[in-house]
């Protein structure tokens, strides 16, 4: 039970009388009297909310949400009182996302129900956990509220956002791939297999021409290909301090790369390769690659609570166990974010993945960087700012062209960039042939 608003009111003017009655007497009987009615009505009041049902509250909120979306969460009330009854509700929501709408207050008409929403954007994925609903129940004369808190548990799991996925799913086809950015070259090499035998149409080149089945029909027959199919992708995914970073206060680095991770998995496992990963770095999971619409599923679920730690990358030692237990050539995906420092041990690392693998590096470059050295340099500050941009730059670029020399390709690309660069590195390895 907590006072109400209207009961400190009255309480103010009992004080009030009080202080009258200090210097004219005559008050003081009527202000006792005064006292001790009001004392019987709160007594009354208090009984009659707290031997009343409370009432019944339940949530509606789905079990799975993408990070960093806002979704609706339902309340829903039943008043089961033959009078009308006022409530506010709070909703005990994860500490862990953004809230917009609480708190409720419903005036309820005798037995009847109410619903109001809310909005909720989670900022961390992973799963997360809903208390309780608390509700304030005001007494029939308005001088208490009654607390209520109802027991609401409700777990729900916060996944990668995958509207980027379910983007690429629609426009997945040959004639949409360009809508995205993805680069569809048509190219005849041993990076195809033949697919099947169609009718010739314009643009096909007299190389696509099957002239025995042309001839046995009379009408022109071309070959189709499609790319090799039963092909591999382990992704090496950095859980290091590093890629923390966060770019004007939105994604982490390593929510970017988890989204372009799901992105070409996605596309990969369309295209019938295999798919697996390893994290490294913070925490250390190993998904063996799998293949089918289920995996991608699978690879969510393992991933989807995973977040960066404190450590440093141990490069050298995530390409040893890949090399130990991936025996089959694949194209291995490092996701990191590259320091001049890394320059050794990830030359090593690259160096024991490239005696089976085939090795693409794809750093995350900070656009804060890019900023520093655009901004105008009209203070000593700025100047020395913009100097120690170029120097970072200048040093980066070296240590990616040493890499480049010992056998591996190097993206450097912004978080945005990230996903279709990597789609597109992806296909141009398929239809060369490399893997």
């Amino acid at each position: 039970m907590r006072p109400a608003t209207r009961l400190l009111w009255f309480l103010a003017g009992w004080l009030a009388w009080a202080a009258l009655a200090s210097f004219w007497t005559t008050l003081t009987v009527p202000w006792a009297v005064g006292g001790i009615v009001l004392l019987l009505l709160v007594i009354l009041d208090g009984w009659r909310v707290w031997s009343q049902a409370p009432p019944r509250i339940a949530r509606k909120a789905a079990h799975s949400l993408p990070v960093d979306v806002y979704r609706e969460v339902l309340l829903e009330i039943d008043n089961p009182l033959t009078r009308k009854s006022v409530v506010r509700v709070f909703d005990h929501y994860p500490s862990a996302c953004d809230m917009e709408g609480l708190p409720f207050t419903f005036i309820l008409a005798p037995q009847t129900r109410a619903s109001a929403s809310y909005r909720l954007r989670f900022t961390v994925r992973g799963e997360h956990s809903f208390a309780g609903i608390e509700a304030l129940v005001d007494s029939p004369f308005g001088f208490l509220h009654r607390r209520v808190f109802i027991d609401a548990p409700h777990r729900v799991r916060v996944y990668p956002n995958f509207a980027a996925v379910a983007k690429y799913a629609l426009l997945a086809t040959d004639n949409h791939l360009s809508q995205i950015g993805v680069r569809q070259r048509r190219r005849r090499g041993e990076g195809w297999s033949f697919h099947q035998l169609r009718e010739y149409r314009e643009g096909d080149t007299p190389r696509q021409i099957d002239w025995k089945a042309t001839a046995r029909i009379n009408k022109l027959i071309s070959r189709e290909h499609q790319d090799e199919r039963d092909q591999q992708i382990m992704f090496l995914l950095d859980c290091g301090n590093r890629m923390r970073a966060k770019e004007n206060g939105l994604l982490s680095h390593f929510d970017e790369a988890l989204n372009a991770l799901l992105l070409l998995a996605h596309v990969a496992l369309r295209q019938g390769d295999a798919v697996g990963c390893m994290s490294f770095g913070h925490d250390t999971r190993l998904i063996p690659a799998r293949k089918g619409h289920a995996a991608l599923n699978y690879l969510m679920e393992r991933l989807f609570d995973l977040e960066p730690g404190s450590n440093s990358p141990d490069y050298r030692s995530a390409a040893t166990h890949i090399a130990q237990t991936v025996p089959k050539r694949s194209l291995v995906l490092i996701l990191t974010n590259l320091r001049d420092e890394d320059d050794e041990e990830l030359a090593d690392a690259i160096k024991v993945l490239r005696r089976r693998h085939l090795v693409l590096l794809a750093s995350l470059c900070e656009t804060a960087v890019q900023r520093l050295i655009e901004q105008p340099r009209n203070t000593f500050e700025t100047a020395l700012e913009a100097a120690a941009a170029l120097q970072y730059i200048g040093i980066r670029n070296a240590t990616i062209e040493r890499l480049k020399r010992s056998g591996a390709h190097v993206l450097d690309v912004t978080p945005k960039a990230l996903p279709i660069a990597l789609i597109n590195h992806y296909l141009a390895f398929k239809r060369s042939g490399a893997l």
